[in-house]
């Protein structure tokens, strides 16, 4: 297991820096010079216009901008925002927000995803499968933009049973709404995804010879069959956290969440290249410590996995 980790972590660097080096590329070859972009309207000074550049190294080859940004970011340091404040401050401020919202959601598509998943597995064909199934499909019918606003306007607005906006993102409660809405898609692939696995392994030889030994029906759900059945889920789960922190930027839109969402798609607007590519390196790394834990989780759920 110790090798296998190492391995991991290994190949784990040229997989962050190739990455970064993308969004960096994509980030900074767009049109447009983001300095200009800073004075707005206003008619820019060349000479501030050049002094600037320069301030912030844009006047120097990509790959050596590049290497730059690389060289601080193994320090700690991810760069200056065009507003003059560090992005690691921006982030701090905004990764906590996102960190909390794309935690509950990601509790409510755990609980509910498996559960209804399992649920409906067992009782294929029934009145519970075919409701459930209908549900999801609607679910992934609907654009996310859609369901939050509609959410928000029914929920918040018209019942007012919560709060339509959020206005103080450490009230847990406030974060309800958006949680739900950020969680939804999420949840109706995982239950379909269990409900598939869970049917098909109901058939497997291994299930009927415990069935045949005589053992409690719960203990053969909850460990012959859940164990084998959970591995495809694990795989969905471990990278939808890193999609629950970046596909945050619709659902923090809607409901004026101050996280890593809004931080992003306001960076993108005013071309504030620092701002972007720090946000999206951090969500690389989740990305990738996200895949070692799955793969460390398979030889926890199925025994015959082992890692050399």
């Amino acid at each position: 297991m110790g090798r296998f980790v190492a391995r991991r972590l290994l190949q784990m660097i040229p997989v962050f820096i190739g990455t970064t080096l993308l969004i960096f590329l994509m980030v900074y070859s767009l049109p447009g010079d983001p300095v200009k972009a800073m004075f707005g309207s206003k008619a820019a000074d060349p000479a501030t216009v050049a002094k600037l550049r320069h301030e912030y190294g844009l006047d120097q080859p990509l790959i050596q901008q590049y290497w730059n940004y690389l060289s601080g970011l193994f320090k700690g340091d991810f760069g200056q925002s065009f507003t003059g404040r560090p992005v690691a401050d921006l982030m701090a401020d905004a990764f906590p927000v996102t960190i909390r919202l794309a935690l509950f959601a990601f509790a409510i598509e755990l609980v509910f995803g498996i559960g209804l998943g399992v649920l409906t597995g067992l009782r294929r064909g029934r009145f519970l499968d075919q409701a459930v199934l209908i549900f999801t499909l609607i679910v992934v019918s609907i654009p996310v933009f859609v369901l939050g606003n509609l959410a928000q306007f029914v929920i918040g607005v018209k019942w007012k049973l919560v709060s339509p906006t959020v206005k103080d993102s450490q009230d847990l409660s406030q974060l309800i709404l958006p949680a739900v809405v950020l969680a939804l898609l999420s949840l109706a692939y995982v239950t379909r995804l269990t409900r598939t696995t869970v049917a098909e392994n109901l058939r497997a030889d291994y299930i009927r010879t415990a069935v045949a030994k005589g053992l409690p029906r719960r203990r053969v759900v909850g460990v012959h069959l859940m164990r084998n059945s959970l591995i495809p889920v694990v795989t969905f789960l471990g990278t939808d956290l890193g999609m629950l922190m970046g596909g945050a930027i619709v659902t923090e839109g809607i409901f004026n969440v101050p996280g890593v969402g809004n931080t992003l798609y306001q960076a993108v607007i005013t071309t504030e290249g620092p701002t972007v590519v720090g946000v999206v390196t951090v969500l690389v790394l989740v990305y990738l410590v996200s895949s070692l834990v799955v793969d460390l989780l398979y030889a926890v759920l199925d025994p015959r996995i082992r890692y050399a």
